[in-house]
């Protein structure tokens, strides 16, 4: 059984997560910049199975794209170019950014390194996943 990958995307900085080869646990693996994602996911896949991509959709509060979409399809079409052999899932990743804030807060992490915008996406990429496991979960 491969890893499970999920991708955080924005047009500065993207997120990744992935899951343990049982698929059971989430974990943060990284950020890197954005233009460089794509090659990155195609190192991990060389040295890592990977099973599927799972990129986080961005929708607003009343079910539309936001505005960040047409950047993340884009980013999904080199990818499946760049790695035509590992399948992409979206799946919605509405609050991540708020609910990785209010879990660095939790966590009792100081006022800097709950700024620190790449720790801020790595864990919305791990929130991502999570809760894209649990929906697989459910399913079965």
């Amino acid at each position: 059984m491969g890893r499970i990958v999920a991708i955080d995307y924005g047009r500065k900085r993207t997120g990744i997560a992935v899951t343990d080869t049982l698929q059971l646990i989430a974990n943060g693996l990284t950020t890197v910049a954005s233009a460089e994602a794509a090659g990155f996911l195609a190192d991990y896949a060389v040295r890592e199975p990977v099973e599927r991509f799972v990129v986080g959709y961005p929708k607003q509060l009343n079910n539309e794209p936001s505005d960040n979409m047409p950047f993340v399809e884009a980013f999904v079409k080199h990818l499946q170019k760049t790695i035509p052999g590992i399948g992409v899932e979206y799946y919605d990743e509405r609050f991540t950014s708020v609910m990785a804030h209010r879990a660095m807060l939790e966590g009792g992490l100081g006022k800097m390194k709950r700024r620190d915008k790449e720790l801020v996406d790595e864990i919305s990429a791990t929130l991502i996943l999570q809760s894209y496991l649990e929906k697989i979960k459910n399913k079965k």
